[in-house]
């Protein structure tokens, strides 16, 4: 009797599941390689040809997650514009600052892995960077280039995603100053500070007074823009 020989997909999303499940119940830090496979029923070593290290394993995760949001994914399937460009960064804005006053303290973790993560090895943040640029790199320059032919931007110099770097880099650290239960720095009135940060993103990756004035609007509605973007972290 000839038996069924489970496909590399049906691995790899068996040990997903076992992984999440282990990262729910003990954090990054309490689990291991070894206990995913233990609850994926593998060897260490067939887990291993599938995701070389915990760390990718985890970035899968994130990945995943966001690919599941159907906010992200609608605002990702719309036409690059300048609207979209708006929309992207005031859905990351939004996402980082709501960390540190939300009741998720799996998202704190996140942030905080992240930031550990650049004084570590840097494993964990390469690979999620990587993530974040291919689900959301290619809509970001398409709505930027469209924001520059339209007049909304000036032209810009150098590599653009760079500016999507520095956009995401600035609103991350941000977040991390407000991430302990006293804030490293009290930026002001927090119903101002998603607008200042918007604005200041916006400009610096070139968007004219006009364009964010139209496009933000001074008066953001509640909800308005509320997608994760990556990570996430």
């Amino acid at each position: 009797m000839s038996s069924l020989r489970m496909t590399s997909e049906l691995r790899r999303q068996l040990i997903l599941g076992a992984a999440k499940r282990c990262f729910a119940r003990h954090g990054y830090t309490g689990t291991t390689t070894k206990s995913v496979a233990a609850a994926a029923a593998i060897s260490e070593a067939l887990l291993f040809k599938h995701f070389p290290s915990k760390a990718a394993l985890y970035a899968e995760i994130l990945s995943d997650e966001c690919e599941a949001d159907p906010a992200l994914m609608d605002l990702l399937e719309r036409e690059p514009s300048t609207a979209t460009l708006v929309e992207l960064i005031r859905g990351m804005v939004q996402h980082f600052l709501h960390i540190a006053d939300g009741p998720d303290q799996e998202e704190a973790q996140r942030l905080r892995l992240m930031a550990t993560s650049h004084l570590d090895d840097g494993e964990f943040a390469r690979l999620l960077y990587a993530k974040i640029e291919k689900l959301i790199g290619a809509v970001f320059l398409a709505s930027l280039e469209r924001a520059v032919a339209s007049g909304d931007a000036r032209p810009f110099s150098g590599d653009p995603l760079n500016l999507f770097w520095f956009a995401h880099h600035s609103v991350m650290m941000a977040a991390l100053t407000r991430l302990p239960a006293t804030p490293c720095l009290v930026y002001g009135k927090a119903n101002d500070l998603e607008r200042q940060l918007c604005e200041f993103l916006l400009r610096g990756i070139g968007l004219n007074d006009a364009a964010i004035d139209s496009h933000l609007g001074r008066d953001q509605a509640a909800d308005a823009g509320k997608t994760a973007i990556a990570e996430s972290a």
